[in-house]
């Protein structure tokens, strides 16, 4: 008897019952991966891939993730005016009840805090402020700016009670949630959409820091500071699985005091912005861990960043610095995809031996373009093409191809009436990328003038086409003609509803 009743339980294993009683087979489900992304999400954009068997299980947990970041968003951003965060920072001397959120956070930011030594400090704004105003004036500040600011954030800025959950705020002092903050919204996000039922894995990505949940091996890609174009070949690949990963870097944001870069990431303890490490990329287990530990390596010496990482269980890193030098912790290795299945997207075919007649191999183009986002948060992105064609209007090179998955690029139906029997889905969308965060909507490509089977092109015009298309909404194509001769030209697009502004620089390298 007992043999039957298992017997009939593992028929009904493999089997769907209607409503009516009727029994059918089950049919053994492919999961496919729905891709999303948007702008202007925590001031940066956002992509996010759902592994799951339905389009409308993909939407339940994107709007599952979108919700949480709103959430926390409302209690943790210091540019949000209402948000919990800033009605706190308007109180003084008073002990108050916080979130369990905010709570947790101001807790952690005292354990960074003193881990390493005033590296990390939700005070660094102050010497942030001192750096921006001074860029307004165009000079550097004084050694008593810089030594009154230092004194400042040396104060105490708050007291916590555990047991009472309150957070008494007690000096004036500029205070600002980031560092590993993002990083501590992506994991509550990417829980969130996991808990929503049959999702196999989720990788979020917000500008450049992310998680990678559940039963998926995803490539990552390391953007390389010094050549700062979203189609760049990588500096490293990595192969990673249920960690997190966060890199932080002064290439893309920073203030220019009479004609030299100053990073945005600043030394607490000195009142310097940090000019040594250029990009600093962390893999852990816990996202925190992840999003601090990069933003400090870009602050410590070497030395002390070795030292706090053997600390904390698990931590692999990637350190930069400004000569090139790369240092790596004793497991990256472990991480990294084998050479030759490092796809970085670059044909590497050799070049044409006619160098009479082909492009001025030290010169490139640079093209730059803002999508407008209307101020809007959590705008989506728009499907966009990039791509070169000769006068006679013949195909030359795919830039690069934003298209929410394969299925979207017939959208792109310019593009597409040109590529769709040749172009195989960019290696770079299909993959996640990692570097310093970028401001909202704002992208950089190149063209290294190579066409598509890796060879370099001659000189003479060519025709640059940008291509938007909004599901549900506009479609733009942007057209312009360049003469790339070895003279340096800058040409700026004219905008539209979808592109506020597009520029081509043809320049030496």
């Amino acid at each position: 008897m007992k043999l039957v009743s298992y017997c009939f339980a593992f028929i009904l294993l493999l089997t769907i019952i209607d409503v009516n009683g009727n029994a059918y087979p089950k049919k053994e489900r492919t999961a496919h991966t729905y891709i999303s992304q948007y702008e202007n999400v925590l001031g940066t954009s956002m992509e996010l891939k759902i592994s799951t068997y339905s389009q409308a299980d993909a939407t339940v947990a994107e709007n599952a993730v979108l919700g949480e970041i709103k959430r926390l968003s409302k209690i943790l951003s210091a540019y949000d005016t209402q948000s919990e965060f800033s009605k706190w920072l308007k109180t003084s001397g008073q002990q108050v009840h916080v979130s369990n959120e905010l709570f947790r956070v101001m807790q952690l930011f005292d354990e960074w805090r003193t881990r390493t030594n005033g590296a990390l400090d939700a005070s660094a704004e102050v010497v942030t402020t001192l750096w921006k105003e001074a860029a307004l004036k165009q000079h550097i500040p004084t050694q008593k700016e810089i030594d009154n600011a230092v004194a400042e954030v040396k104060q105490t800025h708050w007291l916590l009670d555990t047991n009472a959950k309150t957070a008494t705020h007690i000096d004036h002092a500029p205070l600002m949630l980031n560092s590993f903050v993002k990083s501590y919204i992506i994991k509550d996000a990417v829980d969130a959409a996991l808990k929503t039922g049959d999702v196999k894995a989720v990788v979020l990505n917000i500008g450049g820091d992310m998680v990678i949940a559940g039963d998926l091996d995803e490539n990552i890609f390391i953007s390389d500071p010094k050549a700062d174009a979203e189609n760049e070949k990588p500096v490293d690949v990595l192969l990673i699985n249920n960690k997190a990963v966060a890199t932080s870097g002064n290439y893309r944001r920073g203030e220019m005091i009479n004609g030299h870069w100053y990073s945005h990431i600043v030394d607490p303890r000195t009142g310097m912005p940090a000019d040594n490490i250029i990009s600093a990329t962390v893999v852990a287990p816990n996202a925190c861990d992840a999003g601090a530990l990069a933003t400090v390596f870009n602050v410590m010496p070497v030395s002390e960043s070795i030292r706090l990482a053997s600390t904390i269980p698990g931590i692999e890193y990637l350190i930069i610095t400004k000569e090139g030098s790369r240092i790596t912790s004793k497991g990256w290795s472990k991480l990294e995809l084998p050479v030759n299945e490092k796809n970085t997207g670059k044909n590497n075919q050799p070049e044409t031996s006619d160098k009479k007649n082909v492009w001025i191999n030290d010169f490139e183009m640079i093209i730059s373009l803002e999508i407008n986002t209307q101020k809007e948060s959590f705008s989506k992105r728009p499907y966009i093409a990039v791509w070169v064609e000769d006068t006679t209007h013949y195909p030359v090179r795919t830039i690069s191809v934003w298209h929410g998955s394969d299925r979207y690029m017939p959208e792109l139906k310019s593009w597409y009436l040109k590529y769709r029997n040749t172009y195989n889905s960019d290696i770079n969308f299909k993959n996640s990328i990692t570097s310093a965060t970028r401001s909202a909507g704002k992208y950089t490509l190149k063209w290294d003038g190579k066409d598509d089977k890796g060879n370099y092109v001659k000189p003479g015009k060519y025709i640059v086409k940008i291509e938007v298309s909004r599901e549900h909404g506009s479609y733009q194509l942007m057209r312009q003609e360049i003469v790339c001769d070895g003279t340096p030209k800058q040409i700026n697009m004219t905008g539209n509803i979808e592109i506020s502004s597009a520029s081509l620089d043809y320049l030496k390298k």
